[in-house]
């Protein structure tokens, strides 16, 4: 399989793993020796100002730090979008476009200039080598590209059904797919 780096993973309706269920995953990294991405539509309500003192003035609204998945809650992966023009930028890494992530040892002030907002992630969602394309293989993710303002919208809950509703036809009609069916 070609590397998805870059890609949003969405989760499919019949993927019931709570720690999944209804996401959306931008793949940060998809290589042989596994998977990597954050989850960008489950905020908490823990602002990024209490954990990152500094970084709150790049982070877009909702300003709090979201879970990236179960994988090393104690870690913390940082999304960023570069300022059209904005090249070599220190302490940033680009992922795919304009999307990449930031070194968060480094000095925010640094940065302001070059970034168009950030999103702070606790833990991550990653795959061992294979496990990923297994769960693709049998229906838990659908495979989509992301546009640049994927990891940045004010309303990370509607993500799920927006990426959906934008690829059109039948995935147009999974976005309004109730959640319990058996309670419809």
């Amino acid at each position: 399989m070609e590397s998805l780096t870059g890609r949003l993973l969405v989760a499919t309706p019949t993927l019931r793993d709570p720690n999944f269920e209804r996401t959306v995953v931008f793949l940060v990294a998809h290589e042989e020796a596994g998977a990597l991405g954050v989850v960008l539509n489950r905020a908490t309500e823990l602002p990024v100002a209490e954990v990152l003192h500094g970084w709150e003035g790049l982070a877009g609204e909702p300003a709090v730090v979201f879970e990236g998945g179960p994988m090393q809650p104690e870690a913390a992966i940082c999304l960023a979008k570069a300022r059209p023009g904005a090249s070599d930028v220190s302490g940033f890494s680009r992922v795919s476009g304009p999307v990449g992530t930031v070194d968060l040892s480094g000095d925010p002030d640094t940065l302001r200039p070059e970034l168009d907002g950030l999103r702070v992630f606790s833990g991550y969602a990653g795959w061992a080598p294979a496990q990923l394309e297994n769960e693709i293989a049998t229906g838990s993710w659908y495979i989509f590209d992301a546009l640049p303002g994927d990891a940045f919208v004010p309303r990370p809950d509607d993500l799920w059904p927006m990426v959906l509703r934008r690829q059109g036809g039948m995935f147009a009609a999974v976005a309004v797919f109730p959640p319990e069916v058996l309670l419809n």
